[in-house]
């Protein structure tokens, strides 16, 4: 007996800062995810799946126990795990089911509502045959926080999945581009200009985050709860939409994913909130968006890699990206205005995303979080970022998913959202990416938020008119080049053409934008021997916009001309 004590003692292993945050009574986080499946979900297949890669991690087959010969320090302690004790197949036929939608709603924020327990491994997976509006069946799993980061659990995805094109071979993941350094002689000049750039910047939004955690408070509006209220009960849902539009706005732009969804989150958010001014029906309480201050905390990734690794080598000892939590926060300010172009929240958001992604925010608070918890212990950590999380509003990530089509233990996947549950915030964002997809993940306290689906909405929304501004501006471009070239033509065939003859000229409409949902037609003239469709700027404006050109015959008659 004393042996196997000894055995178990020797095996123990400390948890990191972050994940020893998450699993303190007064910070309890927890991230619940839902998988949808194009077919029903066989149970067994599933459960045969988990046994094979999950139960072979350290953190999927352990428990937390409080270690007395650490001062009550947090271990993982491996134990043996029944994985039909994890997974949940509920008889949906017992349920009076009008609205499937609803019921998974309903079904998955309880799951979300409900204390784990944490005498055993911290994870469960339940599966439903229940058809939805958008799928067959769903997975719904649910992760205590301490068990990893969005990254190692998106890893977790990838490593039970493989592509519908290639059974045999795993998903791919997007790539990221890496800048290459210039060889000039300004090289050196530029790099010292950088360093001092990025030391005056993290000093400034430190200095931010310090007034934060002292006394700066978010303005009181009807996305957060009154100063020392307890949250309330969380409701989660998604939205699905195009992934086509954001990357459609990012290219035209010229900006990043995560700059174009934080535009759509600040124009979306706008919009609730003056509709919700405009509701109050007493004057005096009604308040300018222009004086509103919001901000958010945003998860940033400390990897060193960037990209989601394969994840035998984030589990591999000594590898650049490795599993667990290894997240920091930055504050981020969100512009909440009533603007006449959506375009401008977009640009808003870039630039401040641009500001942050100089600075050492992330990493210096991720170290400061360290240092207090190896000094002052878990409460004095928990206390410093229940402070921040409550005089701000909402919290906001996203997480890059798989850019193709997968099936997850041989069941083939239509979308997946997740939502991470943390901090006394009564709103929480997270978009996740599958193919072609973006999902809107939001978890709200009901309290607080009562109408969470028009929130949502909004910010389907300001996806929409974002991207149809857009193409407006598009358009306006496209028909200042139309006249310009039209005004070219007409010149030349006043001067080629005789009086009252009629030529055969050639119309070259443009026609079908690609990446849009609406379809345009402007007209070019090529006049006989003059290229004008080969024109430049012509040229320059088909590229960038992805244009398809189709000839007509058309004739025209050329008026008489002046004596």
């Amino acid at each position: 007996m004393a042996r196997e004590k000894q055995a178990e003692i020797t095996i123990m292993e400390p948890l990191s800062p972050v994940s020893r945050l998450f699993v303190s009574p007064g910070f309890y986080g927890v991230i619940v995810f839902t998988l949808g499946f194009k077919t029903r979900c066989n149970s067994s297949a599933i459960v045969e799946g988990i046994k094979n890669t999950w139960i072979k991690l350290p953190r999927f087959s352990s428990k937390v126990v409080m270690d007395d010969k650490k001062n009550g320090e947090a271990v993982w302690v491996p134990v043996n795990v029944r994985v039909e004790d994890h997974v949940f197949v509920p008889d949906i036929d017992h349920f009076d089911i009008t609205n499937p939608d609803q019921f998974i709603e309903d079904y998955t924020s309880n799951i979300a509502n409900t204390t784990m327990d944490m005498s055993r491994p911290l994870w469960e997976f339940h599966v439903l045959n229940i058809k939805t509006s958008n799928a067959e069946s769903l997975g719904i799993g649910k992760f205590h926080h301490s068990l990893g980061d969005g990254m190692s659990l998106m890893s977790l995805l990838y490593a039970s999945s493989r592509k519908i094109s290639d059974p045999n071979a795993l998903p791919t993941t997007a790539t990221t581009r890496k800048q290459v350094g210039s060889n000039d002689n300004w090289w050196l000049v530029a790099r010292f200009l950088l360093m001092i750039r990025v030391i005056f910047t993290t000093f400034i939004e430190l200095f931010k985050s310090l007034l934060t955690l002292c006394f700066m408070r978010d303005t009181k509006t009807p996305l957060m709860g009154k100063p020392g209220d307890r949250n309330g009960p969380r409701k989660i849902i998604h939205r699905i939409v195009s992934f086509d539009d954001v990357k459609f706005v990012k290219n035209t732009m010229k900006m990043k994913v995560n700059d174009v969804l934080l535009g759509i989150t600040q124009a979306g958010l706008s919009r609730y909130l003056r509709k919700k001014y405009g509701e109050d029906p007493v004057t005096e309480k009604k308040k300018s968006l222009e004086e509103t201050r919001l901000r958010g905390t945003i998860a940033v990734n400390l990897r060193p890699e960037t990209k989601i690794k394969d994840l035998a080598d984030m589990m591999t000892k000594g590898s650049k990206c490795r599993w667990g939590n290894f997240i920091g926060v930055v504050i981020f300010p969100l512009w909440i205005r009533s603007e006449d172009d959506p375009l401008e929240y977009v640009r808003r958001a870039k630039a401040t995303m641009d500001k942050k992604k100089i600075s050492m925010e992330a990493l210096v608070l991720y170290g400061f979080i360290k240092f207090t918890m190896k000094i002052f212990g878990e409460k004095a950590v928990e206390a410093i970022t229940k402070r921040v999380f409550s005089h701000t509003t909402l919290t906001f990530s996203n997480v890059l998913g798989p850019n193709e089509d997968i099936s997850f233990f041989e069941h083939p996947m239509c979308y997946v959202g997740a939502s991470a549950l943390i901090g006394p915030q009564a709103l929480i964002i997270h978009y996740v990416s599958y193919a072609d997809k973006i999902i809107i993940n939001l978890a709200v306290d009901t309290t607080v938020i009562p109408d969470p689906h028009v929130l949502c909405d909004n910010l389907v929304e300001s996806l929409e008119i974002i991207k149809l501004s857009l193409l407006e501006k598009g358009l306006h471009k496209m028909e200042k080049l139309y006249k310009g070239l039209c005004t070219v033509a007409v010149q030349e065939l006043h001067h080629e053409v005789k009086p009252g003859v009629w030529r055969c000229l050639w119309l070259w409409p443009i026609c079908s934008f690609r990446n849009l949902d609406a379809s345009v037609t402007l007209i070019f003239i090529k006049l006989r021997g003059l290229p004008i469709a080969r024109h430049p700027q012509f040229l320059a404006n088909a590229s960038a916009f992805q244009i398809s050109l189709v000839a007509i015959p058309l004739r025209l008659k050329c008026k008489q001309s002046p004596s």
